[in-house]
């Protein structure tokens, strides 16, 4: 199934440029744009990326507020602008109280580990195609329950934990995971100690997923998977309390939500 966004957008700045938005402006949502090709495109005068059949992307990240400045130039030069308001969203906050200091700030040893796996992750999530391989939608990668969502946020002992970015789909060891969209797989890795099994998938204009806790990999770094293909197995590698899949998306370096890109109907699909 594609994926059908809460609320669609249509402006029209002349009888002979028009520019389509669909999605949605609150924070960790997407707008997928549509204009003319070889227009040019930009988010607070920054480029943005437009694939050659003029499909483009932008995201706004979990605490992002504020309004937005959209501005399309077409080949002709006729200007498109839109300031876009960023709607606020709700998180759950879970505080837990009373736990032993050594689960709540990781060894020294841990540490290092962890910046460094977080280096790779950054390294791979660099990569830039202009070309829009998220046009044709998203699916489920994965049926099972809904046991995690994005923006949540633990208080442990007191301290802030780094809010939960993911779509967590609880399922036993072994359930299949499908690429929700077209993309290129630029890194797997079998074993990170926070994410344990680790895919990440390029969809273009700096759109990715990532994919943790896998049991098994299924594809290789620098291969092209298509919507649906088969890329790995649930498991509950890394810090997990279960087998389940983790889900994440980033838009360059704003995390955003993945659940909004499937309808309500579908999402029955899961379970």
């Amino acid at each position: 199934m594609r994926f059908l966004l809460s609320c669609t957008l249509f402006f029209v700045y002349s009888a002979a440029f028009a520019v389509e938005l669909t999605g949605t402006s609150s924070q960790g949502g997407l707008l997928f744009g549509q204009a003319e090709p070889g227009s040019k495109v930009s988010l607070d005068s920054t480029g943005v990326a437009i694939s050659p059949d003029g499909h483009f992307v932008i995201g706004f990240g979990r605490d992002e507020t504020g309004t937005r400045k959209l501005q399309v130039v077409s080949p002709a030069g006729e200007v498109f602008e839109k300031n876009i308001a960023i709607k606020k969203s709700h998180y759950e906050i879970e505080r837990v109280d009373g736990l032993p200091p050594s689960t709540v700030t990781p060894d020294p040893a841990a540490t290092a580990r962890i910046r460094e796996e977080a280096r790779m992750v950054a390294t791979a999530r660099q990569h830039r195609d202009n070309r829009a391989y998220y046009s044709k939608g998203f699916a489920w990668p994965a049926k099972g329950r809904i046991s995690g969502v994005y923006g949540s946020q633990r208080v442990l002992n007191g301290k802030p934990r780094n809010p939960h970015f993911g779509l967590d789909i609880a399922a036993p060891d072994g359930t299949e995971v499908f690429a929700p969209a077209d993309g290129l797989v630029t890194l797997t890795h079998p074993d990170m100690l926070l994410s344990g099994g680790t895919i990440i998938l390029d969809h273009g204009q700096g759109l990715s997923s990532t994919f943790l806790h896998l049991s098994k990999i299924l594809v290789e770094a620098g291969s092209f998977v298509k919507q649906g293909d088969l890329i790995a197995l649930i498991g509950s590698t890394g810090r997990a309390s279960g087998p389940h899949l983790d889900w994440r998306m980033n838009w360059l370096d704003r995390r955003v939500n993945p659940q909004p890109l499937l309808s309500a109907l579908n999402e029955s699909a899961a379970e």
